[in-house]
C-alpha cells in the first residue's frame, strides 16, 4: 500500500506524529482536521490528504497562532489569499518577538559565561537558580519592557553595571552596621545609604512607571525567594534588613 492509499487509525497517527489521541480527537471535534473516512464501526481513518492538512495546522501552530486563527487561515486561504497574507504578517510579527527573546537569552547566557570565566564551575543548583530567575523575570515583564531594559543596559554600559553590582554589597553592609548599633530609620546615615540604593534602582528602570510597577510586584510576590538567592551569593539583604529599608523609606516619605 503506497502513501496515497494508506489509511491511519487515530492511534497510529498519534504514534507517528507524537501528538496525543486526545489532541487529534479535539482537532476533529472543532473541524480543524477531520478524518476523511470511517470504518463501519465508526473508527477514524486518516488519508494522505488529512496528513497534509495536519502538517499545515502544526506548522501554523508552531508560529504561536491559536487554533481559531489556524482555522481561519486554512479556510481563508482557500477562499481569499489576502486572508492568509494577513495571518502570515501576524506570524512574522510573532517571529520577530521570538527573535528578540532569543537575543535577550543570548545576552543572559553570554553574561553568565563572562562571570564564570576563570572561576570554579558552578554546581547544578546554581544553574537552576539562574534558570529560575530568568523564568521569573519573563513572567513579570512584557516583551516591550524587556526590550527597553536591554536597550537601557546597552546605554548604561557593562562597566557601570559591574560597578553597581559591586556597590550593592557595600551598601547592605553599611545598613547592617547601622542596625547593629541601634540606628533609627530616621538616622541621616541610613537615609543617605537608602537614597543611594534608590538611585541605583532608578538607573535600572529609568523612571518608567510600568517597569517600576513590575519590579515592585516581583519583589512583593517573590521577595523572600529572591533575597535568599542573593544571600547565597553574599550580596543580598536579610528579611530584617529589608524591613529596615522599608522603614527608612516610609520615614523619609
Amino acid at each position: 500500500m503506497n502513501g496515497e492509499t494508506k489509511r491511519w487509525s487515530v492511534g497510529e497517527l498519534a504514534r507517528a506524529t507524537r501528538l496525543t489521541v486526545r489532541t487529534l480527537h479535539h482537532y476533529d471535534q472543532i473541524g480543524l482536521v477531520r478524518p476523511s473516512e470511517r470504518t463501519s464501526a465508526g473508527h477514524r481513518r486518516y488519508t494522505a490528504a488529512d496528513l497534509q492538512r495536519l502538517y499545515r495546522v502544526r506548522a501554523l501552530r508552531s508560529f504561536g497562532l491559536s487554533l481559531e486563527d489556524v482555522g481561519a487561515a486554512l479556510q481563508g486561504a482557500a477562499a481569499d489569499p489576502e486572508v492568509l497574507r494577513e495571518v502570515l504578517h501576524t506570524q512574522l510579527g510573532q517571529l520577530d518577538n521570538q527573535v528578540r527573546a532569543a537575543q535577550r537569552l543570548r545576552e543572559q547566557v553570554r553574561s553568565l559565561l563572562e562571570r564564570l570565566d576563570g572561576s570554579v564551575s558552578p554546581d547544578a543548583a546554581e544553574f537552576l537558580q539562574v534558570l529560575e530567575s530568568m523564568t521569573m523575570i519573563e513572567n513579570y515583564y512584557t516583551e516591550e519592557q524587556l526590550d527597553q531594559l536591554a536597550r537601557r543596559r546597552e546605554e548604561i554600559g557593562e562597566e557601570t553595571i559591574k560597578e553597581a553590582e559591586n556597590e550593592w554589597p557595600r551598601l547592605f553592609a553599611e545598613i547592617d552596621a547601622l542596625m547593629a548599633e541601634g540606628a533609627a530609620p530616621t538616622d541621616e546615615r541610613a537615609v543617605r545609604v537608602v537614597g543611594r540604593m534608590d538611585e541605583l534602582i532608578f538607573a535600572f528602570h529609568g523612571g518608567d512607571e510600568g517597569i517600576k510597577a513590575a519590579v515592585e510586584k516581583m519583589w512583593a510576590e517573590q521577595g523572600e525567594q529572591m533575597r535568599a538567592q542573593l544571600r547565597e551569593q553574599q550580596c543580598g539583604p536579610s528579611a530584617e534588613t529589608a524591613a529596615f529599608l522599608d522603614a527608612v523609606r516610609a520615614a523619609r516619605g
